[in-house]
């Protein structure tokens, strides 16, 4: 139990003991003062919640440094997580000790990101000022994380408006021949970017007519590209690969064989199915400047990417009635709430479906006509054959 005692100069000293048996105390010039140090401490053991304030005096930098390289992340991961920090966090709080930090700081610090990052971009950065944070928590470093409460910039980010298929045509027309083909892969399995350039001759399977995706091209530069496993662990799936899809590939190969090998994900040598011009291996960087050309040539708007294609995807499963699930699965999404977070707009809305799923029922059955002395939706009842 925490005690208060007078000293000889007039001060106040409240004294406690933390768990493991050491004394802390400190002085105050007011008696009140002291014993609410020693009983907030005591009522801090009782719930659990006590935290040796001098492991908070630690600096953000320090902390976040050692966290950082404890992480289990992948190779693009960490070099997000520390460009992350290096720009946009560590200037702010790495000299300023732990338990110092203020949700008002934080809040602070998040609108004056916003002044110059997207609000998605913003997240991403947040997200792990966060972790560092929550970290601390579960190492005992302070007792709650100052990103409680914190409010983030709304992300108006406008309804995705899918390209029509006239659009995809036009896009593939002005596109040299050897790109072509990835391009229709694209647009008809709904593959992204890196996994179509990561594509390998093992996951394509002709016979079962489907693509299997199991890995993609990374690109941080300065290093070369290389095949790394995909965005999420749900991004590994199998896609049905069209008629359409197939034979469009089927041809690449025919004019283009697969000659260059890359070390995939499984640790084998494997050819890729595209590559550029000269036989390299395809990376963004490599391939925007053609894109953007035929965007340009296609009439399309400036900005249209190669996720358009993705999009276009989903806007053709969805037309035909495909279901959340089906969607998710096919796109590779984490969750169903991804997936309508993104395209619930193109689902038709509930009074269409309720129209359709009575009309589909009896619509047919002449309740509308009169005839057949059915009795017409909306007509008096006529008293005599009610009798009957």
């Amino acid at each position: 139990m925490g005690y208060t005692e007078k000293l000889p100069n007039g001060r106040w000293k409240g004294s406690y003991r933390t768990p493991d048996g050491r004394e802390r105390s400190r002085t105050f010039p007011r008696k009140i003062d002291a014993d609410t140090f020693w009983r907030n401490a005591e009522a801090d053991k009782a719930r659990g919640e006590w935290v040796d304030p001098r492991l908070g005096r630690q600096t953000f930098g320090e902390f976040a440094e050692a966290w950082r390289a404890a992480q289990v992340h992948d190779e693009a991961t960490a070099e997000e997580v520390e460009r992350s920090l290096r720009l946009h966090i560590l200037p702010t709080f790495a000299a300023r000790p732990l338990a110092a930090i203020r949700p008002s700081e934080i809040q602070a610090w998040v609108k004056w990101r916003g002044e110059t990052l997207a609000p998605s971009t913003l997240k991403v950065k947040y997200r792990w000022l966060a972790a560092v944070f929550n970290a601390a928590v579960l190492d005992g470093m302070i007792v709650r994380s100052p990103c409680r409460g914190v409010k983030l910039p709304v992300d108006n980010a406008r309804a995705v408006a899918p390209l029509g298929t006239q659009q995809v045509l036009d896009l593939v027309a002005a596109l040299p021949e050897r790109y072509r083909a990835l391009t229709v892969l694209a647009a008809a399995t709904g593959l992204r970017q890196g996994e179509v350039f990561g594509l390998t001759m093992p996951h394509l399977d002709f016979l079962r007519r489907q693509v299997n995706v199991q890995q993609q091209m990374k690109h941080l530069a300065p290093k070369a590209p290389f095949l790394a496993a995909p965005k999420t662990p749900s991004s590994v799936r199998t896609v049905p690969l069209p008629d359409v899809a197939l034979e469009a590939v089927a041809e690449h190969l025919r004019r283009w064989p697969a000659e260059t090998t890359m070390r995939a994900v499984s640790g084998r040598d494997e050819l890729l199915v595209f590559t550029t011009g000269r036989g390299g291996r395809l990376t963004r960087a490599t391939f925007n400047a053609t894109w953007r050309k035929a965007v340009t040539a296609a009439g399309l708007p400036d900005g249209t990417g190669f996720h358009e294609l993705r999009h276009y995807y989903a806007s053709l499963l969805i037309a035909s009635g495909a279901s959340v699930k089906t969607v998710q699965a096919r796109l590779g999404h984490k969750s169903a709430v991804e997936t309508l977070n993104t395209y619930a707009h193109l689902w038709p809305d509930s009074e269409d479906q309720t129209r359709r799923a009575v009309d589909s029922a009896l619509g047919h059955r002449g309740l509308s006509s009169g005839a057949g002395g059915a009795v017409e939706v909306g007509a008096p009842r006529d008293s005599a054959s009610e009798k009957k």
